[in-house]
């Protein structure tokens, strides 16, 4: 077969993986898995813990508590902070946020113990919490997370009227560096398109994934489940408990404006160390699925960009087809975080730069840097999960 031929065939099959990914991988791009449905109040409110991990998070702990202590809500609320041996003064300025409040007697803090061998830093953290707290539901959150009034409300209602164990809400990311409008929505796109929102939120599909950001934790249900016992090894801890609670049943994922993060990303590198924190234990520490990651990732998005730039004849209007149809892909999401269309035709570029993330995150784990948070080299300490 000529190479022209050839490089035709190869574009053909490019572009009908992203046929498949357009029409039947739960419509993920179409992002249309939201927080619309009205609050509706159940019967009686149940009562709600929020529980906040923090290490270190002088700079966003104020913020965090304030907008967890100025939710509107029927039921009673308070609030658990876990001190994670924060050398930064954490604990005095979220006191600071609730007696500025009036609502010093809504916060617990809670002075973290020295981490178990066996157990994540967020992990531990959260179990201590969970142990203090005695409500009927549990809100997982952390601390550069800020939430509007009504999402506690929100969260509540959606779970009561459709039975979840878990509902969750991916927060919006900050996204105003150069850094952060160059990589954050590909960010988001790429986890709808890992976990379809649609398919988490089908009881019949066994897809299940979260965002820790904001997650409402039926306590009954996550007790049945083995509490946070029964992952606490795992690095990727949102996806790993909504596994662990869609064994019991139901749950709920989607994207919101309510609940935002405010943690900054100023540098390329500083999304980069966040995305490799994590990436290699998605790929179960495989050096196998690690080397197929990348040459899929370089096949189907960076090659048809290469083809419709320097090919000719069949594959190069092969690769442009499959270049401008991921960029159409990727435009629910810009609306979402306001960008410019033309960004969908910087895909290619983008997902070059999260496979060096990803290698990175292989190369840091080989250092004994995996999962590197705070300090803690993560990964290191628990192994795969």
């Amino acid at each position: 077969m000529e190479p022209s031929a050839i490089g035709g065939v190869i574009a053909g099959m490019i572009l009908a993986v992203w046929v498949y990914m357009a029409a039947a991988r739960g419509l993920f791009w179409l992002m249309r898995e939201r927080d619309d449905a009205p609050v509706v109040a159940p019967a009686a409110w149940p009562s709600v813990a929020a529980v906040v991990p923090a290490r270190d998070e002088a700079d966003c702990i104020g913020d965090c508590i304030g907008g967890l202590l100025r939710q509107r809500y029927a039921g009673a609320f308070s609030v658990i902070l876990v001190d994670d041996q924060s050398r930064d003064g954490t604990r005095a300025k979220a006191e600071a946020a609730a007696a500025a409040l009036g609502a010093g007697a809504r916060l617990t803090v809670i002075e973290g113990a020295a981490l178990p061998a066996g157990w994540t830093g967020k992990l531990w953290a959260q179990h201590q919490g969970v142990a203090r707290a005695q409500a009927d539901y549990l809100w997982l959150t952390d601390a550069d997370i800020v939430h509007a009034p009504d999402t506690l409300a929100w969260l509540v209602s959606h779970a009561e009227r459709r039975g979840d164990g878990l509902t969750s809400l991916m927060a919006k990311l900050r996204c105003e560096s150069m850094a952060e409008r160059w990589l954050i929505p590909a960010f988001v796109f790429f986890f709808a398109m890992l976990y379809p929102f649609a398919w988490v939120n089908d009881a019949r599909r066994r897809t299940a994934a979260a965002a820790g950001g904001c997650m409402l934790a039926r306590r009954d249900t996550l007790q049945r489940a083995g509490g946070m016992t029964a992952i606490r090894g795992a690095l990727i801890d949102d996806c790993a408990l909504a596994r662990l609670m869609k064994r019991q049943g139901p749950i709920w994922l989607g994207i919101t404006d309510r609940v935002r993060s405010i943690r900054p990303y100023p540098a390329f590198a500083d999304v980069g160390r966040m995305v490799s924190r994590s990436a290699y234990a998605q790929l179960g520490y495989s050096p196998l699925r690690l080397v197929g990651t990348v040459a899929g990732v370089l096949l189907v998005f960076v090659l048809p960009a290469a083809l419709a730039l320097f090919a000719a004849g069949a594959a190069q209007i092969l690769g442009l087809a499959a270049w401008l149809l991921m960029a159409m892909l990727v435009q629910p999401i810009l609306r979402v975080y306001r960008m410019s269309p033309l960004y969908g035709l910087l895909l290619p570029a983008i997902a070059a730069l999260y496979t060096a993330f990803t290698a990175s995150s292989a190369w840091q784990h080989a250092r004994g840097r995996g999962g590197l948070w705070k300090g803690r080299a993560q990964a290191n300490l628990v192994g795969p999960s």
